[in-house]
């Protein structure tokens, strides 16, 4: 009975598939739980270490304050993933979800602006990770490393979903054994009255004001991205859409759970009003605090594993989530078509992948001296396709569709676009302007495909 059921299950996803003008080309073996890891390991459970004293600065010691409003603000645009993950459960994530819910130019628009995120961000981690292992092996250059790391993502995510779905069990259990450490140290700190239990990483009435709440809004949007890598597994994922977005929602619960609860135990060994010098002081804050906590082997602990296995993990899930963008868009002939090219062996996206392990390459060896360019221009193009997504949710349900869900169909898009644009607008000036470029070079492209014939609304929606 089981075996009928999910070839019925499968049957289903495949007619959807076929409803929207697609055919079932990715290998439907992603079950509920490698869904959930898959997205944790893509938002990095140990993130908040490695920002955490910049965190710390920027919100006066209130870092638990920082996450929970990310968490609030990031739910309005998880809710719209939700939505569009059941109604159009194919892989192009927010490209194919704005496609569908309003028409293909600007569907175009929104994949351009997440195809930003998604080639330079296989290429940051591969240089986060090899300026980690630089600082320990200092005679073994930058670009060796980045190689290395490039590579061997390339190799896991060419061997098919199904070896990186088993590659992401391992990394996130390390993380979470590591996590689990770091706050059973700390708990045993608590015990001895060694620190004690205190709300001002919450609030602070000293310090706090409402200009400290609003401005971590950017801070919500970055460091939450991550949900458009889930959507993204739309056709490999065992019963679609309702499976992505069910993991959406777990996934934000989660991963707001360990940043909070990380960033809270950090904050208790620092003393109210501290500013941690600019350098090396903030840069490795959570590092130092570990040592205090558990002396100088959970230092290098979880150092380490921040450094290598947190990051590398998400460098995997980057370059997966990035290739299937990539496919579905050459699939759409809105990119050479050559790059919709499948491996019969694995069911994966073969010339994608190996275009952007290219890429991640080239990129990770220029970007190599130059950590903070790549690192702004990665935000802009995440927080404009959230936009557009929001901007759909409400078009398509909302206004076409006459939706009666008024909180998901109609309030929730409102609000999440103009938290984004908020973000947007604060963003840095730097990847305000070359993001702009991006965008122009964007609708130059997008006029160019209209013109061959190639951009067209063959395939808006019919359901």
């Amino acid at each position: 009975m089981p075996v009928l059921e999910g070839n019925a299950e499968l049957s289903n996803s495949a007619n959807t598939l076929e409803s929207l003008g697609y055919h079932q080309e990715l290998k439907r073996t992603m079950s509920l739980m490698d869904v959930v890891i898959y997205g944790m390991i893509y938002m990095v459970p140990m993130a908040p270490m490695a920002v955490f004293g910049f965190t710390s600065n920027f919100s006066s010691g209130m870092t638990a304050l920082v996450y929970l409003v990310a968490a609030i603000a990031m739910l309005f645009s998880a809710l719209s993933y939700k939505e569009m993950a059941k109604r159009y459960p194919v892989a192009g994530s927010v490209y194919s979800y704005v496609r569908f819910g309003i028409n293909s130019y600007v569907g175009y628009l929104a994949g351009w602006a997440i195809l930003l995120d998604y080639l330079l961000l296989p290429a940051l981690l591969s240089v986060f990770a090899a300026s980690a292992m630089t600082g320990l092996w200092p005679n073994v250059p930058a670009w060796l490393w980045v190689a290395t790391f490039v590579a061997l993502a390339a190799f896991i995510n060419l061997g098919g979903i199904t070896l990186t779905a088993t590659m992401n069990k391992l990394f996130l259990c390390i993380q979470l054994v590591v996590v689990a450490i770091f706050v059973g140290a700390v708990g045993l700190d608590l015990a001895r009255g060694t620190v004690s239990l205190s709300i001002s990483p919450f609030f602070n009435g000293d310090v706090f004001s409402w200009s400290i709440v609003f401005a971590a809004i950017p801070i919500a949007a970055l460091s939450f991205v991550g949900f458009d890598a889930i959507s993204t597994l739309n056709e490999e994922a065992k019963g679609g859409g309702e499976t992505v977005s069910t993991a959406t929602m777990i996934v934000l619960v989660a991963v707001t759970v360990l940043f909070m609860l990380q960033v809270y135990l950090a904050s208790l060994y620092v003393k109210p009003g501290t500013i941690f010098p600019e350098g090396d002081a903030t840069n490795n804050a959570f590092y130092t605090i570990a040592g205090q906590v558990g002396g100088d082997w959970l230092r290098i602990i979880v150092t380490l594993t921040s450094a290598l296995i947190a990051i590398f993990a998400n460098s995997i899930a980057s370059m997966a989530t990035s290739s299937r963008l990539i496919f579905s868009m050459a699939r759409d002939r809105q990119l050479p078509m050559v790059l919709a090219t499948v491996s019969k062996k694995n069911n994966a996206p073969r010339n994608a992948t190996l275009l952007i392990s290219a890429l991640s390459l080239a990129i990770g060896v220029f970007g190599a001296e130059h950590q903070g360019l790549l690192t702004t221009l990665v935000t802009f193009g995440a927080l404009t396709a959230y936009i557009l997504l929001n901007i759909a949710v409400l078009y398509r349900f909302g206004l076409i569709d006459r939706s009666p869900k008024l909180f998901l169909h109609w309030v929730s898009p409102v609000v999440g676009t103009f938290i984004l644009a908020y973000a947007l607008s604060h963003a840095d000036t730097n990847a305000q302007i070359l993001g702009g470029v991006w965008m122009v070079a964007g609708i130059a492209v997008a006029i160019g495909l209209h013109v061959a014939g190639r951009l067209d609304s063959s395939r808006e929606v019919r359901t």
